[in-house]
This record gives C-alpha cells, structure tokens and sequence, in this order.
C-alpha cells in the first residue's frame, strides 16, 4: 500500500480528545498516514489543563525535517505551539515547503482559555500566516489577530477580508462554540467569493477536540488530492458525525468520536 500521508505539528493531549492525539486519529479515520511533530506536552483531561510544557524549538526542527526528508507528505497542519520560539522554528522548518499547509492558530481554546503566549501573536501574523494554505481560526482567535468586534455575519465576513490581507491563501472562520454561530463556517478564498458553510448544531456537551479534529480531517482530504472547497465541505461532515457519537466519558467535557466511521460496519 502507498496511504496518503499528513504531517501534524502541535501539542500533546494526554487526555486523547485535542491536539496530537486527535489528530492523528482522525488522520486514521479517513485512510490516511499519520507523521507528527510534537511542541508541547500538557496534562490534561476532561476538567481542563494542569500543566504545559514546551519542548525546544531545535526539538521541532529536528521533528520536521525527519519526516520530510523521507516520508512523500501530501498535506501539513500545525496546532498548539504556544510561544514565539516554537512559531520560529516552526517557519523555518516549512520555510520552501510547497505543500497544502493548514495553520490553526491556537491561541484561546473555545471555553476561553488561553493557550498562547502575549508576544507570539505578533509571530503568527508575520510568519506563519502569510505560508498557510488555509488558516482556522475560532471567534476568539479572529478577534486576537484582527482586532474586530464580532456581533453580525457581516462582521464576520469583514473580519475574514482583513485576515486575508495577511497573507494566507483562504480562511475558514470556525462558528462553533458560539450559540448563535453554532454548525456555521466562513470561508474566503482569494480565488473565489465568501461563501458560508452550514451544518446541523449537535446538541452535546461532549465536544472537545473538534476545532482541532476540523482542521485535520481537512488536511487528511488534502493529503488526499481533494480541492480546498471540497476538502472544508467532507471534514465538516466528519466532524458533524463524530459529535453525534460524541464521547461521554470522565468527570467533565468528553470528547467526539473519532472513529465513528467505522460505527456504521461494525457497531
């Protein structure tokens, strides 16, 4: 076999519902081979996160350029790197890497905490934006990087224009989390007009890990040879799938399931 491969970049979860380990089991999920590069270590759980730690940014260069210097990688998504040295020595590993590359910038998680270090946002918007494919960001996030107040769809949609000016080559604007945004996603490409995406709102509290699960099921269908457009539209459904199967395991926010492809052949 000769499986389409996906590289993520980000932080490990120890509770299996974000970062890594979402990651790479949704890469699974959907046939697809997957490399990781790990810049942070959290303990966490369903309660929440006790503890991070980062790894040294030399530690995510030598990750990267493992992987790519062997391994045919069709597509690059970069999570959890939480301070200004990991953003640089994240951009210099993909620095001449012509490869679809999605950038979610994680900064404040959806429940509001905060994941990113002040002065790395600045690094966000300089260097690793302008070599992104697609960026992702929640509510919370597109305020931080535009600086806008976000109440209408048209605000929305401005905002979408003003972080494209940054550089990237299309932005997804995440919905989720919010009430009255709750199943609705914005995306702007620079090759096409705006256009919003909807999906059903799946009633559960069980939800961790789907911003993350988002942006990886949209690089395993790029890995894949999927259009940006189609590849935004499947990984929706996948996720949209995996809340309605979501977890409901430990004392507090349970993850979605991951592998509920596989609910419907073998039960």
């Amino acid at each position: 076999m000769s499986p389409a491969i996906a590289l993520t970049i980000g932080g490990s979860d120890s509770g299996g519902g974000a970062g890594i380990q979402a990651d790479l089991k949704t890469f699974l999920a959907l046939q697809v081979h997957g490399c990781s590069a790990i810049t942070c270590v959290t303990a966490q759980n369903t309660l929440g996160v006790q503890r991070v730690d980062a790894l040294p940014p030399e530690a995510i260069a030598a990750q990267v350029g493992a992987v790519l210097s062997d391994l045919p990688v069709g597509a690059i998504k970069t999570g959890m790197l939480l301070n200004r040295p990991l953003i640089e020595a994240t951009a210099a590993a993909l620095s001449g890497v012509a490869l679809p590359t999605l950038i979610d910038p994680v900064m404040v998680s959806r429940a509001g905490s905060v994941l990113l270090e002040p002065d790395a946002v600045d690094a966000y918007r300089a260097l690793l934006l302008p070599m992104a494919d697609l960026i992702t960001p929640n509510l919370q996030e597109v305020r931080l990087l535009s600086g806008l107040v976000l109440a209408t769809q048209a605000d929305v949609e401005h905002a979408a224009e003003r972080l494209l000016a940054l550089g990237p080559g299309a932005v997804l604007i995440k919905g989720g989390g919010q009430p009255q945004w709750r199943g609705c996603d914005y995306l702007l490409q620079r090759s096409a007009d705006g256009v919003w995406l909807r999906s059903a709102a799946v009633d559960t509290p069980h939800s961790h890990g789907s911003g993350c699960t988002l942006g990886a099921a949209i690089t395993a269908w790029r890995a894949r040879g999927l259009p940006l457009l189609g590849a935004v539209q499947a990984a929706k459904t996948y996720v949209e799938g995996g809340l309605r199967a979501s977890l409901a395991i430990g004392a507090g926010q349970g993850p979605l399931c991951h592998w509920h492809p596989l609910l419907n052949s073998h039960g």
